[in-house]
């Protein structure tokens, strides 16, 4: 305390200069209490910060040692997505063919083409860009002739004049060869003649 400060509380002048002296001597190691909340808050914001900054060497830490295996990990689905990019287009490319080879069976007269299909070598016959079937003539003609039992046999239209079911596109007796035409000619011409 002040000495004008004891000096309100009724002390005379000359002690409250001596206990105005003793004060000073005892509190002289303490701060103010405005100056102590500082030093608390900036205490405890620096200890935040160094904890903050320990969590984050140890994150960065520990990154670095995920990093190895978060690259390992990506280039493990890299090579997952790659292999199924590269089955899906294989399927797909199966699938062409095989549609190709059922409408050509279809074309050549085929009764069940699972039977025709059981007896061809499906290794040597390839769909080209164009759509055409490379390997198969040979192979039909030959399983037409040694099992003709497995394909209807073809009519001659000799029927002049207007045939139900059929298109006007042909001219009366003439056939179409639907086994030299690409996948997407058998299609279109099958779409727009059902019956054929």
């Amino acid at each position: 305390m002040k000495k004008e400060e004891f000096i309100a509380l009724g002390i005379s002048e000359d002690l409250a200069s001596k206990a105005e002296t003793a004060s000073l001597k005892e509190l002289g190691g303490y701060v103010e209490k405005s100056k102590y909340d500082e030093a608390v808050e900036e205490n405890k914001t620096l200890k935040t910060s160094v904890s903050d900054r320990d969590k984050q060497l140890e994150t960065l830490k520990a990154s670095a040692g995920d990093n190895e295996e978060l690259k390992k990990q990506i280039e493990t689905m890299k090579q997952q997505n790659a292999d199924q990019e590269k089955a899906h287009k294989e399927e797909l490319a199966q699938l062409r063919l095989d549609n190709a080879m059922d409408a050509a069976l279809i074309a050549a007269g085929a009764k069940n083409n699972r039977a025709v299909k059981a007896l061809l070598d499906v290794s040597k016959v390839k769909l080209g860009e164009d759509g055409k079937l490379t390997g198969w003539d040979d192979q039909i003609k030959a399983i037409q002739k040694s099992d003709a039992y497995l394909f209807n046999a073809k009519q001659q239209n000799t029927f002049r004049g207007f045939q139900p079911g059929a298109s006007g596109d042909n001219k009366p007796g003439e056939n179409v060869d639907m086994s030299k035409m690409s996948y997407e000619e058998l299609t279109a011409y099958i779409e727009n003649n059902p019956d054929a």
